[in-house]
């Protein structure tokens, strides 16, 4: 009789986990195990047992297995797409200002998570719908900075080609995982500036640059850790 209140007790319990759980947190588990292991391990078994629920509880958030690779793409897209958008659309003085708001997308990963989007891209490398997304979202990435630069008056090539040297530099040079230490890396903002540009950044430019990485990277590196 004990046992058997023991075992209903554990099954309460369980089936109480399971109603706390929401989309979301599946779907940052997934997105986590995504990065971590990658695609072949996002597993449906794997995912409940570190959540400590049971396999059937995921089906109260996604149809199937499938579902939630939509949604993580869909969740890809929102964290990685919509602020670089955001950003190149956003009013600016001139062109400078406007590529240093652009910036903001690769000096804060709340803006732009690098290893989510590599993470997406070794994904896409196996599957072909998922490689359909991807190469969807960098046209949508790179018009968006060609009618950036569109609006400050650069001929149409020209507009298309500066957009494309600015998102591809920042891309590759995720995918090489070639980065200098912090401080010389953002020691050459100027001269990024002034190539993906063809104008000198002058001192303003430099303190509105300096403000970008000192609030943007610097702060909320200090703040995480003096936790």
């Amino acid at each position: 009789m004990q046992e058997s209140e023991e075992l209903a007790g554990q099954s309460a319990e369980a089936e109480d986990r399971a109603a706390r759980l929401t989309r979301q947190d599946w779907l940052d588990l997934a997105l986590k195990t995504l990065v971590e292991d990658g695609i072949d391990q996002v597993k449906i078994q794997s995912m409940a047992k570190k959540l400590n629920v049971a396999r059937s509880s995921f089906y109260w958030q996604f149809e199937s297995r499938e579902a939630l690779h939509s949604a993580m793409l869909d969740d890809w897209l929102r964290k990685n797409t919509s602020p670089i958008i955001e950003r190149a659309m956003r009013p600016a003085s001139d062109i400078i200002s406007a590529v240093i708001n652009v910036f903001e997308c690769w000096l804060d990963e709340t803006l732009f998570d690098p290893t989510l989007d590599m993470a997406v891209r070794l994904w896409a490398r196996r599957a072909a719908e998922v490689r359909a997304v991807v190469t969807e979202a960098d046209g949508i990435r790179v018009d968006a900075l060609r009618r950036m630069f569109l609006r400050y008056g650069y001929p149409a090539e020209e507009a298309l080609i500066r957009a494309r040297t600015l998102y591809y530099t920042q891309i590759g040079q995720y995918t090489l995982e070639d980065f200098e230490e912090p401080a010389v890396r953002f020691s050459y903002g100027p001269a990024y500036l002034h190539i993906f540009t063809g104008q000198q950044p002058d001192a303003k430019h430099r303190a509105h640059l300096a403000r970008c990485i000192e609030e943007k990277y610097f702060a909320p590196r200090r703040a995480r850790e003096a936790r």
